[in-house]
């Protein structure tokens, strides 16, 4: 199975693409917001110039988190299936639910964003957000929602690692910002991260420095399809303290953090797999 969302004249790369890995691998390591492309005529609707741009792109992307992931798979014996989302965050965020349940909505970052990370207006504040999500969020929705079945349908069991990054310092639309911000933050659910894999994980990243739990950010990625509902589908957030690996805000990456971390996503990964 290998999918990838289709370009057009307006979105000459594919918004997402899903890279296959083993059979019988039950993993999807899903990096959702490692990208800074942003179609012409979604730029359009944004009204920061491109300096403002470029920076409000250096802060919100998890950078280089691809990179990491592709490294991690590369190492692993079984091979995890990679779906990794090839526009910005800014275009859509995949990880909003796309209506009022979304508490981010209140710093005007639901799926569609029209404020910045740091509270600046980003869109109008009237910008109708429908044909975003019409175009990018439901079919990424449709995408991922697939993969998880196809691997359910493999295997009998699903594992989704959702890979992320922040910053040492909190930017001001976190709304969990107070908290401790550890070299790695594991996000959990109470439904889809059983204890064992809360463990492994904890062991798997263990050289990497502090790990802490749900702090500065909670929860997992799971498509609506399955959350609450299906217990053999599992997930973890994976969480990285972006100093540890890259110059912040958007630097370049760095060694050894970035061997050191894909070598714990790998031994991760391994460990989930068998």
């Amino acid at each position: 199975m290998s999918l990838s969302a289709p370009s057009s004249a307006s979105s000459p790369a594919p918004s997402f693409e899903l890279l296959p890995g083993a059979a019988d691998s039950p993993v999807i390591l899903h990096v959702p917001h490692s990208a800074r492309e942003i179609p012409a005529d979604v730029r359009a609707d944004i009204v920061l110039d491109d300096p403002e741009l470029e920076r409000e792109l250096d802060h919100i992307t998890d950078s280089h988190t691809a990179r990491i992931a592709e490294e991690a798979a590369r190492a692993c014996a079984l091979t995890p299936w990679r779906f990794v989302n090839r526009l910005s965050r800014l275009v859509v965020d995949p990880e909003r639910f796309p209506d009022e349940r979304e508490e981010m909505l209140a710093v005007g970052m639901g799926a569609v964003y029209t404020r910045t990370t740091h509270r600046a207006e980003l869109r109008p504040a009237d910008h109708d957000p429908e044909p975003l999500i019409d175009r990018y969020f439901r079919p990424y929705a449709r995408a991922m929602t697939e993969a998880v079945a196809d691997r359910l349908a493999a295997t009998g069991r699903a594992v989704v690692v959702d890979l992320h990054s922040y910053p040492t310092a909190p930017l001001p639309y976190e709304l969990h910002g107070t908290g401790p911000r550890p070299p790695v933050c594991l996000g959990t659910d109470a439904f889809h991260t059983p204890p064992t894999l809360l463990a492994t994980a904890r062991e798997a990243f263990a050289g990497c420095g502090e790990i802490g739990v749900d702090s500065p950010f909670i929860g997992t990625y799971v498509p609506l399809e399955f959350y609450g509902k299906e217990p053999a589908v599992g997930a973890l957030m994976v969480e990285l303290r972006r100093d540890t690996y890259m110059t912040e805000p958007g630097g370049p990456p760095a060694d050894p953090g970035v061997t050191r971390l894909a070598a714990a996503l790998a031994a991760l990964i391994a460990a989930v797999s068998g």
